[in-house]
């Protein structure tokens, strides 16, 4: 019973691309002695990897599907979304790069006015199209068929034409170091382009980005203002953060520990 246990246990995260100890619990009727063994033999195995309360897919090489990523902390991200859109103004113009976090931030845009909003994500701009009162302005390039990405060097080629006020960025991965990781060295480009070319740029990433791994770099932490998220696990990371002048703003605790950067 425990190998079709664990191996049902597999199936969900590569479903779903996450999973909590609680919900397992509930999910199969067994004691959380008898869930942390399964998790941690399948950790032993490397076909998942723990997290803080429970555990994920263990690739660092290849991102989990769209539609898993949509439903990982899903909550948490549309917080984030709520707390930037507190940041960005009406007549205001921004990037917003490819992501599922930064999908929700689109969403809790959508009654501003007056913005222009630039995007490699047609998730996006299908999202904000019917919106009047903001520009949506569409990047050229390849689209990737996963997940409505738009990615390449014309895709960079586009952003370069443009200096807007604020860059809403996602990344895959962020590393104890601070480095901003992902897994596609062609979304990475566009991404990179986005960040030399804003006056204001906010990292979006829940607090799973902190425990996953990815093997392209985008950037660094130093090469943003203002990071929200819903926890920023661990001291070192926030001194880390306080060193750069990186304003966090937490929404699980409703914290925003603002500092001054130029």
């Amino acid at each position: 019973m425990s190998d079709r246990r664990r191996q049902q246990i597999l199936d969900i995260v590569r479903e779903v691309g996450a999973v909590s100890v609680d919900d397992l619990i509930q999910r199969f009727d067994v004691t959380p002695q008898t869930i942390r063994k399964d998790l941690n033999r399948l950790c032993d195995e490397r076909l998942l990897a723990r997290t803080h309360g429970g555990a994920q897919l263990a690739s660092s090489v290849e991102n989990m599907s769209y539609e898993a990523r949509g439903v990982l902390a899903r909550e948490q991200k549309m917080a984030i979304g709520r707390a930037v859109a507190a940041i960005v103004p009406d007549n205001a113009s921004l990037f917003v790069n490819i992501g599922t976090t930064t999908e929700a931030v689109a969403q809790a845009l959508l009654h501003h006015s007056q913005l222009m909003v630039i995007t490699n994500n047609i998730n996006v701009a299908s999202l904000m199209r019917p919106y009047h009162q903001n520009k949506v302005i569409i990047a050229s390039g390849e689209v990737r068929s996963s997940d409505g990405g738009i990615i390449g060097e014309s895709a960079v080629d586009f952003i370069n034409q443009f200096k807007v006020d604020f860059a809403v960025v996602g990344a895959s991965a962020i590393d104890e170091q601070g480095a901003l990781l992902d897994f596609d060295y062609r979304e990475v480009k566009v991404s990179q382009a986005i960040l030399s070319n804003a006056r204001h740029v906010i990292l979006v990433a829940d607090s799973s980005k902190h425990e996953r791994r990815a093997p392209v770099r985008i950037g660094h932490i130093s090469q943003v203002h203002s990071f929200v998220t819903d926890y920023c696990p661990g001291p070192a990371f926030r001194r880390l953060l306080s060193g750069f002048e990186v304003r966090l703003i937490e929404t699980r605790n409703g914290q925003d520990q603002s500092v001054s950067k130029p």
